[in-house]
C-alpha cells in the first residue's frame, strides 16, 4: 500500500496531467469534451490496472505509461459510444480499432473517426496509440505474447460495438455473442459472459510480467485462463454494481439489472469472488494476484456510490467479510485516501 500510495499514485497522476493537457487542445468540442470527462471521471480504472506495474520491477514506470494510455484510450472510447449522436456498429468497430492498434507495434495509424461527423482531435487518439506501441517495441518477447493480448482485446472490442448499437439490438446480439462461447463458459449467463469482457486487466497483467522479462508463451495462456472470465468478471461486475443508480438515470446498459433480483445478484457475486481465488492460485506471485483480487473488492465498494443503492450497506459487509480481512483492510485504507483526498481538494 506504501508503493501504491507513495510511488504508483503520483506517477499515474503525473501521466493523466500529460494526457489531460493533451485533451485540452483538442479542436472539435465534442471530442475534447468526452475526452475531459473520461479522465476526469474515470481516473481510478487507471490508478487500479496501474498496481501492475509491480510485476515490471526496475520498468514500473515504463509499464505505468503503458497502462494509463491504454486504458485512456478505452475509458474514452467507452465516452465516445456512451455518450454518442452515432448508433453506428461500423463507427464503433473503428473507434476500436485504435485500441487492436496500440496492441500491434507494427500497425499504421488509421483514421478512427472515419465513420463519424467529429473529427479532429488534433493528433490526441494517435498519440495515445503510439505511446503504447512505443512501449511494446521495447519487449523482446512481445511477439510471442501478443496473439493473447489481442484475444482479450477482441473480446473487449466486440462487447463495446454490441452494447452500444440501437437499444432493440444490443440484447439479441450480446446474446447470440455468447452462443459462440457457451460450451466453453457454460456456468456464465450471456450478461456474465459480456461483463468478463469488459476488463484490461489481463492485458496489463501479461504486459507488465512482460516489461520484467518474464513473459513467454506458457506465461501468457496461464494468465488467460487464470483471468478470463472470472478475475476480469469480477471487475466489472463491481464496476456495473457501483454505478446502478446513474445507469438507470441515464439509461444506460448495466449488466447487474438483468440478474432474477437482489438475492441472484448476491449470490453470483459470491460465486465470481469464489471462482477468481481458485483461478489464479497457479500463478507466479499468487500473492499479488491475491492481493488484487481482494483490492478489487475493496476499492469498488468504498465508492461513495455504493451509499445510494438500495442495500448498499448490507451487500458491501456481506462481500467483504467473503473477501476476507485483507480486502476490509484495502476497503478501509481507500476510504481514508479519499477522505484527505477530498479535503485536500476543499483547501
Amino acid at each position: 500500500m506504501r508503493s501504491v500510495f507513495k510511488k504508483i499514485f503520483p506517477e499515474v497522476s503525473k501521466q493523466l496531467h500529460y494526457w489531460k493537457n493533451k485533451a485540452e487542445l483538442i479542436p472539435n468540442q465534442e471530442l475534447r469534451e468526452q475526452a475531459l470527462a473520461s479522465i476526469q471521471s474515470k481516473k481510478f480504472h487507471c490508478q487500479g490496472g496501474s498496481v501492475y506495474s509491480v510485476l515490471a520491477e526496475d520498468r514500473w514506470l515504463d509499464s505505468i505509461e503503458f497502462i494509463v494510455a491504454y486504458q485512456t484510450i478505452s475509458d474514452y472510447l467507452d465516452n465516445l459510444c456512451d455518450r454518442s449522436t452515432s448508433l453506428d456498429p461500423k463507427d464503433f468497430r473503428m473507434l476500436h480499432q485504435s485500441m487492436e492498434d496500440a496492441l500491434s507495434p507494427d500497425a499504421p495509424l488509421k483514421n478512427y473517426y472515419a465513420y463519424r461527423s467529429d473529427q479532429d482531435d488534433g493528433g490526441y487518439l494517435s498519440e495515445l496509440v503510439q505511446t503504447c506501441q512505443q512501449a511494446l517495441l521495447t519487449l523482446p518477447s512481445y511477439s510471442i505474447i501478443q496473439q493473447y493480448c489481442l484475444q482479450l482485446e477482441q473480446l473487449y472490442s466486440d462487447l463495446q460495438v454490441y452494447k452500444h448499437v440501437k437499444k432493440e439490438e444490443r440484447i439479441p446480439r450480446l446474446e447470440n455473442w455468447y452462443k459462440k462461447f457457451k460450451d466453453k463458459w457454460p456456468s456464465l449467463s450471456w450478461y456474465e459472459f459480456s461483463a468478463s469482457s469488459g476488463s484490461t486487466l489481463g492485458i496489463f497483467c501479461i504486459v507488465s510480467y512482460a516489461m520484467a522479462g518474464k513473459a513467454d508463451d506458457y506465461l501468457a495462456k496461464k494468465i488467460f485462463d487464470s483471468y478470463f472470465p472470472f478475475m476480469q468478471g469480477l471487475h466489472i461486475l463491481l464496476d456495473y454494481y457501483i454505478d446502478q443508480q446513474e445507469d438507470l438515470e441515464e439509461d444506460d446498459l448495466n449488466f447487474c439489472h438483468y440478474y432474477r433480483d437482489e438475492q441472484h445478484l448476491k449470490e453470483r457475486l459470491l460465486f465470481f469472488i469464489k471462482q477468481t481465488n481458485k483461478s489464479i492460485q497457479p500463478l507466479p506471485h499468487r500473492h499479488f494476484h491475491e492481493m488484487v483480487h481482494k483490492g478489487l473488492v475493496g476499492l469498488y465498494l468504498a465508492d461513495p456510490k455504493v451509499k445510494k443503492l438500495s442495500n448498499g450497506k448490507e451487500v458491501t459487509k456481506m462481500l467483504l467479510q467473503a473477501s476476507g480481512i485483507h480486502s476490509t483492510f484495502f476497503h478501509l485504507n481507500i476510504k481514508i485516501y479519499n477522505h484527505f483526498k477530498g479535503k485536500a481538494k476543499e483547501n
